[in-house]
């Protein structure tokens, strides 16, 4: 039986929204020195603002979500029962 962890309160909240604005803004920052530098054209820029940004986001959000404990899988759920009025 696993041991019972519980649900995520509003800190978590607050550190997963924090941790998705860092994480957009360092990736905006990394890809800002790299064409600032000269390492990317406009259009390699674009591609990775476009395409490549969006699933980094998606990674940021995985990673911050198992790292605060939102992962719960199927076993942590409880039945709801309607009650009786």
């Amino acid at each position: 039986m696993a041991p019972y962890r519980p649900r995520p309160g509003p800190d978590a909240a607050r550190a997963f929204r924090l941790g998705i604005a860092a994480g957009g803004l360092v990736g905006l920052a990394v890809a800002g020195i790299l064409y600032w530098v000269g390492t990317m054209t406009i259009f390699a820029f674009g591609y990775v603002f476009l395409l490549v940004f969006p699933v980094y986001l998606v990674l940021v959000a995985t990673a911050l979500s198992v790292w605060l404990g939102y992962d719960q899988d199927v076993t942590s759920l409880r039945p709801v029962y309607r009650t009786e009025r």
